[in-house]
């Protein structure tokens, strides 16, 4: 990538249960990741679609979509819903 930039994000774990360890995808590509901070090389040319979600070979859950335009936000934050069902929260770390 000639013209990049990081960024940073965390994923917080629930504090009580067990949880897998988060799925993160940057523009249809699986990328490794644990729950903590952590960074990412992103594209500045084009807008970088970020998914992740939780799964434990059985069913998908916390699933959250944003999309980062070139120049935005170089930190964000996801939190999964408490239990096993619903969607997850993907936002500026700003907030």
């Amino acid at each position: 990538m000639a013209d990049s930039r990081r960024l940073e994000l965390t994923l917080r774990k629930p504090r009580l249960g067990w949880f897998p360890r988060p799925t993160v995808i940057f523009n249809g590509r699986g990328q490794p990741a644990q729950w903590g901070t952590g960074t990412w090389q992103l594209s500045n040319d084009e807008p970088n679609e970020l998914t992740i979600f939780l799964y434990n070979r059985v069913w998908k859950w916390g699933h959250a979509t944003i999309t980062v335009s070139p120049g935005g936000d170089a930190a964000l934050v996801y939190s999964p819903p408490m239990f096993f069902v619903g969607r997850g929260r993907l936002a500026s770390a700003s907030l």
